[in-house]
């Protein structure tokens, strides 16, 4: 991979591309998630075509090849940072840091504070990736509250009078 990441907001027509890159890239898992968390986390594009009308989602492209992709949800106090995935063949190359400053604008464009996601305690690339991206780690989750693979929350506060504030505590 040689060329410029670009990050564009997709459509119900990206929606095959983005089930395969999520299915793709959370392959590797297979053995560490639940059946219910993998399916879960790699939904079918019909289940992708209803997520628009909860959020954007994007896509990330290189040398015009989808590599990578993220949706928000927004909620009340937070932009809900879920199903974000790199294939293999592309991490290590600022794709997964491209997809999360694209989330970050689109915070600071329409007035929100703080990110927040949910990870695995097995996604180390991911959870050192939030890590250099200024997340820090929140409350603890257990198995019974997300599909029998128990994990961690992870937040980033955007304006510093917000750090403060316990969320996730």
């Amino acid at each position: 991979m040689s060329g410029k990441v670009e990050i564009k907001v997709a459509s119900p027509a990206d929606a095959e591309i983005i089930a395969e890159i999520l299915s793709t890239a959370f392959s590797e898992f297979d053995g560490d998630y639940t059946p219910e968390a993998l399916e879960y986390v790699t939904p079918r594009a019909e289940e992708i075509r209803s997520r628009f009308e909860e959020g954007p989602i994007w896509i990330a492209r290189v040398d015009g090849e989808a590599v990578g992709t993220v949706s928000v949800v927004p909620e009340p106090d937070w932009l809900y940072i879920r199903s974000m995935a790199v294939l293999p063949t592309a991490q290590g190359h600022g794709v997964g840091g491209a997809l999360l400053n694209a989330i970050e604008k689109y915070a600071v464009e329409t007035g929100v504070e703080t990110l927040f996601l949910y990870t695995t305690h097995f996604s180390a690339d991911a959870i050192r990736l939030y890590e250099r991206q200024g997340f820090i780690r929140g409350r603890e989750t257990t198995a019974e509250e997300w599909c029998g693979t128990p994990g961690f929350e992870m937040w980033k506060y955007l304006k510093a009078d917000v750090s403060s504030k316990a969320f996730g505590s």
